[in-house]
């Protein structure tokens, strides 16, 4: 008989699990251990693949790993209060699995038989993924001794077709939820959070009066019922406002929840992340003032762009807003250090120097995407002659 590897040794897991039944069939819900259930996964990534005569062949069901997101699921796994509360899925091949219907387990196994070597599976081979790579392939990172249990729906015997079919309704079907709507829900953290900090001063220069942002800001990234002139949703003010306070704010939010203040940032941090010191200091209303006086002066040098909400105009729109909150940086760093709260008159100073009209923010000048907005990014730059 043929020699195992050590990792083909005979291996069985065990589990509790409820039947289900579907009309797809039935499967089963189970709970696994976050190390076994990487043991035994695999994904069967889509892919080209050359056969006899060069014919080509697509095989596989899933998309390839994006490393950036596994990086930040690497990253929440190690948080105070992280969860996956949603079934990863799992294909199993009849002969890897077992269901005792009397005691309510499901036995998987890997398996070997020299009379047919293409039913072969090893252990790392047992459970193909068909929802859920990012979550296992995240888990990776998780601290030594971290306890993580995952829940798991497991198909026995699905053919390919079945497969390929779960995969792209799991994927499709869902509805992306609105990171607008995700930044709205911190109103509820009884933690402090960078986040939270964030959507509080949205909040407040949406509704200050008087405030250059006054009704400009859809709070669930849509249009809101009653209002017209919203330009920009919350999740654009919070996501250029946020690296103003942390590098981090998975780690900051975790930080509070463990009941622990991060540390203050030091003058060279401070550098990337010139708001971060106010936020930890709790002064939360001094960068909403430092943004209303800032765009306050916006609204000021060029009101009529700054005011219109007509298709083809841009200041007030992503693109600008995306650009003025780059420009805000060096701009800062020109006016004031690190804490201070400049006036809308020192603001207005550098933008008075910049030569471009009000009838010159338009998508014909700026076009829509990363290139229009540096560009109106470095005309800010070159013009007010601030340093970088």
């Amino acid at each position: 008989m043929k020699q195992l590897s050590t990792i083909d040794q005979p291996y069985s897991l065990e589990l509790d699990c409820i039947k289900v039944s579907q009309p797809i069939g039935d499967f089963f819900i189970a709970s696994i251990p976050w190390q076994q259930l990487r043991e035994i996964t695999f994904a069967d990534v889509r892919r080209l693949e050359k056969e006899a005569r060069d014919v080509e062949t697509y095989l596989g069901i899933q998309r390839p790993l994006n490393t950036k997101r596994v990086a930040e699921i690497g990253e929440y796994v190690n948080t105070a209060d992280a969860c996956f509360p949603t079934s990863v899925i799992l294909a199993v091949d009849a002969h890897c699995a077992r269901f005792d219907e009397a005691g309510r387990r499901i036995v998987l196994s890997n398996y070997y038989d020299s009379a047919t070597p293409d039913l072969n599976r090893s252990r790392v081979q047992i459970a193909k993924v068909l929802d859920g790579q990012h979550r296992i392939e995240g888990l990776g990172a998780l601290k030594r001794g971290s306890t993580f249990d995952i829940n798991v729906s497991i198909f026995i015997d699905m053919d390919i077709e079945n497969q390929a079919y779960v995969f792209s309704t799991v994927n499709l079907a869902q509805t992306k939820v609105s990171k607008s709507l995700v930044y709205d829900l911190y109103e509820y953290a009884r933690s402090r959070s960078p986040q939270k900090t964030c959507h509080n001063v949205a909040v407040a220069l949406d509704s200050l009066k008087n405030s250059p942002l006054q009704g400009k800001i859809k709070r669930l990234g849509t249009a809101t019922e009653g209002r017209f002139g919203e330009t920009l949703t919350q999740a654009t003010v919070v996501e250029n406002l946020i690296g103003y306070i942390t590098a981090s704010a998975v780690k900051d939010r975790d930080e509070y929840l463990r009941g622990h203040k991060p540390r203050k940032a030091s003058a060279t941090e401070l550098v990337s992340t010139p708001f971060r010191n106010m936020f930890l200091e709790e002064r939360d209303l001094d960068i909403a003032d430092v943004l209303l006086y800032y765009f306050s002066a916006v609204r000021q040098r060029w009101p009529e762009a700054w005011a219109s909400s007509t298709r083809g105009w841009m200041l007030n729109r992503t693109n600008g807003f995306r650009a003025l909150m780059r420009y805000l940086k060096p701009a800062y760093r020109s006016l004031a250090a690190p804490g201070d709260i400049p006036s809308q008159e020192a603001w207005y100073s550098l933008f008075k120097k910049v030569t471009l009209n009000d009838d010159e923010f338009t998508v014909d000048n700026f076009e829509p995407g990363t290139g229009g907005e540096t560009k109106l990014y470095r005309r800010l730059v070159e013009e007010s002659g601030i340093p970088l």
